[in-house]
């Protein structure tokens, strides 16, 4: 609980670009995750969760609660925000869960299984199904009901693996868990989340990365960056730029020498 009051103060003393802080961010999503897990979720409501949880949701926050001042719009008033605890951050995490079935599944999630769960990995409170709905409406409003869902990292992963797999059986050999792991680790880590700012060169940078890790050295005989970029139309340059960034933080080289690896090299 004290930790939770000092997060507050220093979130309320920083807001803005550095809300919620990089603990606390990878803590939230590190329990989005871990719900997701839970509730058996399909890949694309999964990400698509995320997506309304940590590119849209979080940094609205800090403007919707008026920590920003007038220029900041119009404030959201709830006591859902009003002291903005980690439980309740907890709560808005599952309903972007909640929202994403309901956009990608014929039978969405019940509040009622969103409750149980919540009940269960949601520390020192428990919230009625009427605290879901109005966590959804307070949800909408902060985000002014920008939830659309195809503009993802993930969704363009995706079409490039097919396109991928068509054209050449090296594709079977790329491992899709793989890219999904290098989603979650970029999504847990504060100084690499703006890479999903342009999230269908993400997706084509982070194939690369999926094709280095996954594809044995001795069947690299496909161009897959020559391919991706042609696919994409983005500069090889940047394909590479941004694939080696992911690289350090999927791999974290430093961490790796440190743990005695001293043949390592990127």
């Amino acid at each position: 609980m004290e930790t939770e009051v000092e997060d507050r103060a220093v979130d309320v003393a920083t807001a803005g670009s550095t809300w919620p802080g990089p603990s606390r961010r990878r803590r939230l999503l590190e329990f989005l995750l871990h719900a997701s897990k839970r509730l058996d979720l399909r890949p694309v409501v999964k990400y698509t969760a995320l997506s309304f949880f940590a590119d849209r949701l979080l940094p609205s926050l800090p403007r919707k609660m008026g920590f920003c001042g007038a220029r900041g719009g119009r404030a959201v008033s709830s006591w859902l925000l009003e002291p903005l605890r980690d439980s309740n951050l907890e709560l808005f995490a599952l309903v972007a869960v909640w929202i994403a079935s309901k956009i990608h599944e014929l039978k969405p999630l019940s509040v009622k299984s969103l409750k149980a769960l919540g009940d269960r990995i949601i520390a020192d409170q428990h919230f009625t199904c009427r605290d879901f709905a109005n966590a959804e409406l307070v949800f909408m409003e902060v985000v002014e009901y920008n939830i659309g869902s195809l503009n993802i990292a993930f969704t363009y992963l995706e079409e490039l693996l097919v396109q991928f797999r068509e054209i050449s059986k090296v594709g079977d050999l790329l491992n899709m868990d793989v890219c999904m792991e290098i989603l979650d680790v970029l999504y847990e880590t504060e100084d690499s989340s703006w890479l999903f700012n342009s999230p269908c060169q993400l997706a084509a940078s982070a194939l690369v990365t999926a094709y280095v890790i996954s594809v044995p050295k001795q069947r690299w005989e496909f161009p897959i960056l020559p391919w991706v970029t042609f696919t994409t139309s983005y500069d090889e340059e940047e394909i590479m730029k941004v694939a080696l960034t992911i690289l350090m933080h999927v791999l974290k080289p430093d961490e790796m020498k440190q743990k005695g690896n001293r043949g390592f090299n990127i």
